[in-house]
């Protein structure tokens, strides 16, 4: 029998004007669908005019300047509306979807349904949950230890990974998918055993225990900065008051 981190994936990203999930805006994004291990992926992708400014420090990172943006990018609504669509289709088959840092782009991904579409993440999955993996967690879970930063491209060179093009939606979500089943494969006799619902729970659980180390170390460091629990979606704001 084929084990979950060799068969069919998923894999969403975005890029961003910002790294705040309530403010900032989605200005691209992919989903990646393979088969199987090895086999060829097919790429979907969105580029959006936010509405908004883009910051340079932004444009900096992911290469799309608020003039590109504005005469190639469509406007948020129908975007969204797709992207939420094509994710939903992943989870009505049941099929896995890898999610870098899940609370930033999910998140990101809910604030623009409710901000453009009068609707929000859950309410779409409610019949076929998403079974998310997310690298970043699975990584500190089962390699706790390792010294050094947990980004994508580190956990590229860790897991010998190819990450071309990074910080493009599309190249970063493919890469995502490699390193969760590069992580598979490594960690096989702790995770052959699980399915990716079991995973998804667990990851809840890990991540939770995660922000609470890393609070007690800002803690420590005298830093007032809080980290968010929530996996794999960040409660909305009025919500959690």
């Amino acid at each position: 029998m084929t084990c979950w981190y060799e068969g069919p994936l998923a894999a969403f990203d975005t890029e961003t004007t910002g790294v705040d999930v309530e403010t900032d805006r989605i200005v691209s994004a992919a989903v990646v669908v393979q088969d199987a291990a090895g086999s060829r992926p097919r790429v979907t992708r969105w580029l959006v005019n936010p509405g908004v400014p883009v910051p340079e420090g932004a444009t900096a990172v992911h290469g799309l300047t608020e003039e590109h943006l504005q005469r190639n990018g469509r406007w948020p609504s129908p975007v969204m509306d797709e992207i939420v669509r094509v994710l939903g289709e992943q989870a009505a088959v049941g099929r896995p979807l890898v999610v870098m840092n899940a609370p930033f782009d999910l998140t990101l991904l809910d604030r623009e349904l409710r901000r453009h579409r009068a609707s929000c993440l859950d309410r779409w999955f409610e019949s076929a949950p998403l079974r998310v993996l997310d690298p970043r967690v699975l990584d500190k879970h089962l390699d706790r230890y390792r010294k050094g930063r947990r980004t994508l491209t580190d956990l590229c060179a860790h897991y010998g990974v190819a990450l071309e093009g990074a910080h493009d939606a599309g190249a970063d979500a493919l890469a995502a998918m490699e390193v969760v089943r590069a992580l598979g494969r490594r960690f096989a006799p702790r995770l052959e055993r699980l399915s990716p619902a079991e995973l998804h729970t667990l990851q809840s659980v890990w991540h939770a225990a995660q922000a609470r180390g890393l609070q007690a170390w800002f803690a420590r460091s005298g830093s007032q900065e809080s980290v968010d629990p929530s996996w794999p979606l960040r409660p909305e704001l009025s919500a959690a008051a």
